[in-house]
């Protein structure tokens, strides 16, 4: 594989794992009804833009992997989990991640057509998409020994994991 193509593939994952992480951030701190700085429209302009760039940058991270001389991977090792011969496992997750994040997509661009509690409940898939995308990063990453990468992912879970305990405790339910 050329190794600007790797490079970008590696980068476009990174990108779009952080801006999962993000977006993941802001909604469970807009769900969790708590006060922002901003006017809430604004919050969720930002949550929105989040979210279409992360999926920019999932379909950009899984194109370039199509490039890869390496390691083979095909529309079905993109499409159909756990079918890649490289980390079946781990790309497994990947692409689970990546139609959960997709499905989350569809469900709000058919917001206006399906009832409100439906809409939320598929919106939950978030997290586990958020979730599967991490283990995927940490089984598949060719970074993940790296002492940088370590101290990301470890913001990343800490920030999520804070922010959905928080959301989601019986005190913050009880108001």
């Amino acid at each position: 594989m050329n190794p600007a193509v790797w490079y970008f593939a590696r980068s476009a994952g990174l990108v779009a794992y952080l801006l999962l992480s993000a977006s993941v951030l802001l909604g469970v701190t807009m769900a969790g009804r708590v006060q922002l700085a901003w006017p809430r429209f604004a919050v969720e302009e930002v949550h929105r833009f989040l979210a279409i760039l992360t999926g920019v940058f999932i379909v950009l991270h899984g194109a370039s992997l199509l490039l890869d001389t390496v390691v083979h991977t095909g529309l079905e090792q993109l499409l159909v989990p756990f079918t890649s011969s490289y980390r079946p496992l781990a790309v497994g997750l990947g692409v689970c991640a990546a139609e959960l994040a997709a499905a989350v997509g569809l469900s709000t661009w058919l917001r206006p057509r399906i009832p409100h509690g439906a809409w939320r409940k598929l919106h939950y898939l978030t997290l586990p998409a958020w979730a599967l995308a991490s283990l995927h990063g940490l089984l598949a990453g060719t970074d993940r020994f790296d002492p940088w990468f370590a101290a990301l992912f470890a913001g990343t879970l800490a920030a999520v994991l804070l922010a959905t305990v928080s959301r989601f405790s019986k005190s913050r339910q009880a108001t």
